[in-house]
């Protein structure tokens, strides 16, 4: 069981970050690192936990927005369908680390 989900988990991460770079999001965005926008393990770690964060960042993907992360604007992305904007925000999330245990 623990394989399969380990499995599970590696797949969404190749297929997000396969989304993420036909949807030229890395044109912008690094991972790790910053590059034009925050990193997207930064993304993940502050909105980590939230109930709506997927659906909040998969707004600020396709209506784009200002000032969360500087002074640099990110531009709307209408190209990025609904349904694509939510698959990323989810691989967005799952990129945050394990909350460690008490």
């Amino acid at each position: 069981m623990i394989l399969l989900a380990a499995g599970a988990a590696g797949a969404q991460q190749v297929d997000g970050q396969k989304l993420a770079a036909s949807r030229a999001c890395m044109a912008c965005h690094q991972v790790d690192s910053k590059r034009v926008g925050p990193p997207l393990r930064s993304v993940a770690e502050r909105y980590a936990g939230q109930s709506e964060a997927a659906e909040y960042l998969a707004n600020k993907i396709r209506g784009g927005g200002r000032g969360a992360w500087g002074v640099v604007p990110m531009p709307a992305q209408n190209h990025v369908s609904e349904q694509d904007a939510k698959q990323l925000a989810e691989w967005v999330l799952s990129l945050a680390p394990p909350k460690a245990k008490p």
